[in-house]
């Protein structure tokens, strides 16, 4: 009885053992395709942008803007003028006045070293005394200091003069003007001057979506306010290493002005880049491709 209750124990038992149930195709979940990182940026020369200055003169203090010769947007190439300052008649009557006292140094010492050869004549045969000679000779020197001195004066007048008008130190874009005639330049400098035949985006990315961003990503960008038709094209180039305040605001009045962001520059494709360089600062959307 025993090894047939035993037996009947281990049948039952096999009997309600749990079998595994097969997988189901329709619990296999797809994996969700990411939205594109979308973000705001700003136009921006990918070149130098210098910022021109007066100059000094004085003691510390700067000339007033007499013409400003350029317009915010406008293009110009190196070495064209830019400014004129208020200093430059006075520089200019300066270096005509030591032109003219150069050239009257010349004349007398051109005369006088004749003078003095024939001083020398006469005194080797006695008609002269060698006191006259030296006085003569003394004053040879006097007018050859004064035309030294004059020469030396001259060249920093020359200097002075150059700074009277502002040139281009580069060809480019005028940026922004930050003083207008009649003005004494301040701390910001007379204007911007950008390199504005290579552009590039400077981006906003969420510090919460920047782990989708990587160099060598294709952007495209579309104007915010209509200032281009279309759209742009362009690679992320640099990213940025430090998190910090939103400073790009959307027009959106509902906008985060206060997330963190980090700065992404997008370096946009030549031909795109033609189309918009005269548009430095305007707003754009910008849109990572997964």
């Amino acid at each position: 009885m025993l090894a047939g209750t035993a037996g009947v124990l281990w049948v039952s038992r096999d009997r309600w053992k749990p079998q595994a149930k097969p997988a189901s195709t329709a619990s296999v979940q797809r994996p969700v395709a990411q939205e594109p990182v979308a973000a705001l940026g700003r136009l921006e020369p990918a070149g130098d942008i210098r910022v021109l200055a007066a100059p000094i003169i004085g003691i510390g203090g700067s000339p007033r803007l007499k013409q400003l010769l350029v317009e915010e947007g406008q293009r110009v190439a190196a070495g064209a003028v830019l400014a004129r300052f208020d200093n430059g008649p006075a520089q200019l009557a300066e270096h005509t006045l030591l032109r003219v006292r150069i050239s009257n140094l010349e004349r007398r010492l051109a005369v006088d070293s004749r003078e003095i050869a024939r001083y020398r004549r006469l005194t080797a045969a006695g008609a002269v005394a060698v006191d006259e000679l030296d006085r003569r000779e003394q004053l040879h020197l006097l007018l050859q200091g004064q035309l030294q001195e004059a020469r030396a004066q001259l060249v920093r007048v020359d200097t002075d003069l150059v700074n009277t008008e502002l040139l281009a130190p580069i060809s480019g874009t005028v940026l922004r003007i930050h003083s207008r005639v009649g003005e004494r330049p301040g701390d910001k400098g007379i204007l911007e001057l950008g390199d504005s035949d290579r552009m590039e985006v400077l981006v906003e990315v969420y510090e919460s979506d920047i782990n989708r961003v990587h160099f060598g990503q294709r952007v495209t960008f579309t104007s915010e306010n209509g200032g281009f038709t279309g759209s742009l094209s362009g690679v992320v180039s640099r990213i940025s290493p430090q998190v910090r305040q939103r400073d790009l605001l959307s027009t959106d009045p509902t906008g985060d002005a206060d997330a963190r962001v980090v700065e992404v520059r997008v370096r946009l494709e030549p031909s795109d880049a033609q189309k918009v360089e005269a548009l430095t600062g305007l707003k754009v959307i910008a849109r990572f491709q997964p």
